[in-house]
């Protein structure tokens, strides 16, 4: 059996958060369906929360902690990604976008990722698509096609008229999964891996 390392990173502020309980919901739901292509989900739950003090630290000084530092490689290491970041003012939080501002350049080119998100009304949804999904483009990442959001109104509902939250939950974990199962990403690549020689150099080559 093959295996693929997951990232699910959630950028709820409250303990405990929907924030939180929709990413392991799509985590859960990921795993499981890369297990029904015979492929090991290796998980790393990221709580941004945690890492606030850290976020900001590296913004204003270009210095990260060796456990920001860790989370930041996690991350540029993954085969896919789930995030999930409450809604505020129409768009995702500020620790979320500071997180990835402070990501190396081209850590999530090509890279799957889910986008979710959650808020108080389903009015909100739309950031979905004009906030999360153009920031995930710009940054070169593959989008899965469905986003997930999940209003108060959504849990515990088998919705009406639409897909339930459950329903859209293994709809997007199983476009990531296959996704992931498709191709291994590598990393972005080093700049030192495979210097111009110095004679090459001299040479003017």
């Amino acid at each position: 059996m093959t295996s693929r390392k997951l990232v699910t990173i959630s950028a709820g502020l409250s303990q405990p958060s929907s924030t939180r309980l929709l990413a392991d919901q799509l985590t859960a739901a990921a795993k499981r369906m890369l297990g029904n292509q015979r492929v090991e989900a290796v998980v790393d739950i990221i709580e941004l929360r945690d890492q606030a003090h850290d976020v900001t630290n590296k913004l204003v000084t270009g210095l990260g902690s060796p456990r920001l530092n860790e989370t930041i490689d996690s991350v540029a290491r993954a085969d896919g990604l789930i995030v999930v970041s409450p809604i505020f003012n129409a768009s995702y939080s500020g620790l979320f976008k500071s997180f990835f501002d402070v990501l190396e350049a081209d850590s999530l080119a090509g890279k799957p990722v889910l986008i979710a998100a959650t808020g108080g009304t389903a009015r909100h949804s739309l950031a979905l698509e004009h906030a999360l999904r153009p920031m995930f483009a710009y940054l070169r990442a593959v989008v899965v096609p469905t986003a997930v959001f999940a209003a108060a109104e959504d849990w515990g509902s088998e919705g009406s008229g639409g897909l339930s939250l459950a329903k859209r939950i293994d709809r997007a974990a199983g476009e990531l999964a296959a996704l992931m199962h498709a191709h291994t990403f590598d990393g972005p690549a080093d700049p030192f891996d495979g210097p111009t020689p110095f004679e090459q150099l001299l040479a003017g080559r």
